[in-house]
Parts: structure tokens; sequence; C-alpha cells
């Protein structure tokens, strides 16, 4: 709609407008699950699932979010609550049936738990983003970002690893140098530092 109304569509504009806000309306109805999150898939196979995972955040974090406000909050504070750790969001939270705190053994066994717990180190960018977004606290913010420097000086010194234990210690694991990590730890910084100087000066 934006796009359109730059090159004077406003025909096309008010059309994709009308479309996004059913599409809004939609997934608030749609993908709710009344627990206080999203449903991780909808109109699957075995109807709909409320496995607590990390997907529900981009529904927050993007530019232009699909709930509406204290939804949006909702989502950020069960996934701070579950599935934020150190440096990462965990793929399950710890209470689900087949959650695996511990990411190792042979090939077979990491795939089967790549996605079952183990923390993804990029995760924590769009989760930032969403925190930010909807309690507008840029310090807070930037709070999930602080442990990130001890990370750089104990493993890939100087860089961030692909993904992490679900459990405590939360070792890492993976590639010891993950370029969507680092990417998304650096945009979410980047993201940040405007409001962080404007309170610095309030």
């Amino acid at each position: 709609a934006e796009l359109a109304a730059a090159f004077g569509s406003s025909a096309d504009a008010t059309r994709f407008n009308e479309m996004a806000e059913r599409v809004h309306l939609s997934f608030n109805t749609r993908f709710w699950y009344n627990a206080g999150y999203l449903y991780d898939v909808v109109d699957g196979p075995e109807g709909d699932d409320p496995t607590l995972r990390p997907n529900q955040i981009f529904a927050v974090s993007l530019p232009f979010g699909l709930l509406d406000e204290e939804k949006a909050r909702a989502v950020v504070d069960i996934c701070a609550r579950e599935l934020v750790i150190s440096y990462a969001l965990r793929s399950l939270a710890p209470d689900e049936t087949d959650y695996v705190g511990h990411y190792g053994g042979d090939a077979l066994q990491r795939d089967s738990c790549y996605h079952q717990g183990t923390a993804w180190g990029w995760l924590i960018g769009p989760f930032v983003s969403a925190h930010y977004k909807v309690y507008r606290d840029a310090q807070t913010a930037y709070s999930y970002l602080e442990p990130i420097a001890d990370h750089l000086n104990d493993h890939g010194l100087g860089s961030i690893s692909e993904i992490f234990d679900g459990d405590p210690p939360h070792t890492p694991r993976g590639c010891i140098a993950q370029a969507w990590s680092v990417a998304e730890v650096l945009r979410a910084w980047r993201e940040l530092q405007p409001a962080l100087k404007q309170e610095k000066t309030e």
C-alpha cells in the first residue's frame, strides 16, 4: 500500500490497505491460542498445534506487525519467560513433552534435537526488536544483548555461535562463528542506538 501510494496509485493503495486489515483480523482470530500465545501451526495434519516455539516472535518483530497490542505484548512476555536464554532463544519450551535440553550424540541424535529445545543465537535479534516494539524501552531491550559480550570471549573468540544447549549452562554448540547469529545481533544493536542515545539525554 505504501509503495502504491508513493507511485501515485491511490486506488491500489486503498485496496491493499483493506486487504492488510483483513489479514490482520484473520491472523489475530485464527492463530491466537487462548493460553496467551500463537499456535505454531493451524490446520495441520493433526489440527492446530499449540506447541510453544519462537516462530511467533516474527508476528511482532517485523516492520508491519500482525497482532493487536495486547497480544503482541503477551507473545513477547511468554517468549521472555520460556524461551530466552543468555544468548539465544530455545526452539521449544522446556515444559513441552518433546523438549531436549542438550544438543549432542551422533548425527541422527543431533539432527533430531536441532529444533526440539536447542537454542538458536540468531533469534535473539528478532526478540530484541519485538521487545522494543511493544515496550518502547530501549535499555531493557538492550539488556538482552549484553550477555553476548561474555560469549565473545569464551568460545569462538570474537564471534557468536550457531546454537546453544537449551539447559544450563547453555553450552555453545554447532558452528563457532555463525554469520546469521552475528548479523542479527548487529542489526538489533544498530536498531536500538537512536533510542538509547535519546534515553540518555532525557
